[in-house]
């Protein structure tokens, strides 16, 4: 059998971007997106697509070259997943929640050629390519006009009408037959997304058109995704490309309806309105839908997979009591989707409720598409104990992991060796084989030589019935080194608010004495990321501006 080897038959470049023209075929007449009045079918979407994909290649932009777009979930940003690289670009999409100094690090550092703006993000955009050094050739800017844009807002329309190029003129200029660039390598770089900030020190990941189709499909497996779905985008897009189902809707011929921003109000609104089946989000969106004032029982179950933070169980009980099935997963930037998801067992279904939602609060075994996930010493890269005690740092493998970080080969060699991604993350491994996060390595607290989880403090501060949302980070400590310090929001309506001492003797009642903030501090809101993770790196800074907590009120 030596002499059998790959052929042009058999050796196709792989790229998601054939998901698109195939969902024109099977599902042509169905509705593949929806945005307010408006409603575009699969047949309608390629065209479009093949449109601004000939009108960006007509601009004289290379193959390879990098094209941004800083959108919320609208129309435009879906097609954008598909359009940039089918004119054989890069896509990179930013972050809506940045400042124009970041953005403009962003565009700086991607030698982005051209950016799509949506008309409401203009300000910030406009401000950021004025930040540029004067030796940086400018992005070309083209305006996407929003239908919720309003006729008294006099700026906008003059930047829109004044501007030479639209998002629309694009889609009315281009050629519907357009023949779209398959990758001639499908190793070659098709986006570019840029790390979530939680960290502070965001990195340029880049995938390949071989692990974006690789993810895609691993994901609509994983969740057993049926055909033509009704899927609520309460995830953003700009966040690894919405864990890839961008693509994956396209598979399957569903329907995405888009909302410019999370409104626990207008979730259930449209949940209802369209019939929605599936939902993505991270935990902080389960919060928000379990705490809002006015939830009601869902007509019908809709499929809600999280991802990021572990969800707190108390949260998990509260949403599935309303009628979300809620599944549990675990990936990164780096790997383009979830890769470690929480495979349920039929046996859990008999256990309590309690005890079904602490099993998902787990993240789980490797899915289908990942070749390994393992829980190793950081030092000797030797598995832990499957005791659910021995910490770790997970690592992976597979073909979903990125090529690597752009312009940062001491970033991409320090956590792809040895065969794995490094992912950063502290975990156990169960008797059962099951993985559990317990928290960022950088985020471990160290009290009195004895490792702390946050993440199992504020899984106890969740239960608190008065509790909207929980942070735990460290604390500088005369006596200990550090001790663990509590950030909370209440619940709207809880009043008066409870008293620090309260708070410290609730978790005190149930976990460990050294694992008991020593501190509690409450918000209105703790500070976010645009894809709902928590800014630790912020609330460290606030916790070691406080000082470090004198040795006489150690509990």
């Amino acid at each position: 059998m030596d002499q059998l080897k790959p052929n042009p038959a058999n050796s196709c470049p792989l790229t998601p971007l054939t998901f698109l023209q195939r969902a024109a075929l099977v599902y042509g007449d169905s509705p593949s997106v929806v945005y307010n009045q408006t409603t575009y079918t699969w047949s309608q979407t390629y065209a479009r697509c093949l449109r601004v994909a000939s009108a960006i290649a007509s601009l004289g932009i290379g193959s390879g070259a990098v094209v941004s777009v800083v959108a919320p979930n609208i129309p435009a940003m879906y097609e954008l997943q598909f359009a940039v690289p089918m004119a054989g670009c890069v896509l990179n999409n930013i972050n809506t929640r940045l400042d124009a100094r970041t953005i403009a690090v962003l565009l700086r550092h991607s030698e982005s050629r051209a950016v799509f703006v949506d008309s409401h993000l203009r300000r910030v955009v406009l401000e950021s390519i004025s930040l540029l050094p004067p030796n940086v050739q400018p992005p070309l800017v083209i305006f996407i006009a929003d239908d919720s844009d309003s006729d008294d807002d006099d700026e906008p329309r003059s930047i829109l009408d004044l501007h030479e190029y639209t998002y629309e003129g694009m889609v009315k200029k281009g050629n519907p037959e357009f023949k779209w660039q398959i990758p001639k390598n499908e190793w070659d770089p098709m986006t570019l997304n840029y790390t979530s900030g939680t960290t502070s020190s965001p990195k340029g990941v880049v995938h390949s058109h071989r692990s974006l189709f690789i993810i895609t499909f691993d994901s609509l497996v994983n969740w057993s995704v049926p055909k033509q779905p009704v899927y609520l985008w309460t995830l953003p897009m700009f966040h690894s490309n919405g864990w890839s189902y961008t693509w994956g809707m396209a598979a399957v011929g569903g329907t995405s309806i888009c909302l410019r921003r999370f409104d626990a109000r207008l979730v259930y609104e449209a949940v209802n309105r369209y019939k929605v089946t599936h939902m993505c989000g991270a935990p902080v969106i389960l919060s928000m839908l379990a705490n809002y004032p006015y939830a009601r029982p869902l007509e019908s179950p809709v499929e809600f997979l999280t991802g990021g933070a572990p969800p707190p169980p108390a949260v998990v009980l509260r949403t599935e009591s309303l009628g979300f099935r809620v599944s549990h997963g675990y990936g990164m930037t780096e790997v383009a989707g979830v890769v470690v998801s929480c495979a349920w067992k039929l046996k859990w279904n008999a256990f309590p409720a309690a005890e079904r939602a602490r099993l998902k609060a787990r993240q789980g075994v490797r899915t289908l598409g990942l070749t390994a996930a393992d829980v190793v010493d950081p030092k000797s890269g030797k598995s832990v104990k499957r005791d659910g005690l021995t910490m770790g740092e997970i690592v992976l493998r597979g073909g979903s992991l990125m090529l690597g970080y752009l312009k940062n080969p001491e970033a991409t060699s320090k956590c792809m060796r040895d065969g794995w991604l490094y992912t950063g993350d502290v975990g156990v491994i169960h008797p059962d084989g099951y993985l559990e996060i317990k928290d960022r390595s950088k985020d471990i607290i160290i009290t009195g030589g004895e490792n702390v989880s946050s993440v199992e403090v504020e899984s106890v501060l969740y239960s608190n019935p008065a509790v909207n949302e929980a942070a735990v980070v460290a604390r500088p400590d005369e006596y200990w080194g550090e001790t663990p310090c509590a950030f909370l929001s209440l619940k709207e309506g809880v009043s008066p608010k409870p008293p620090e001492n309260e708070m410290i003797e609730f978790c005190r009642a149930r976990l460990p004495h050294y694992m008991v903030p020593k501190t509690v501090v409450f918000m209105a809101e703790l500070p976010k990321t645009a894809t709902g993770k928590v800014q630790k790196f912020t609330l460290r800074d606030i916790a070691h501006k406080l000082g470090a907590l004198p040795s006489a009120s150690r509990m």
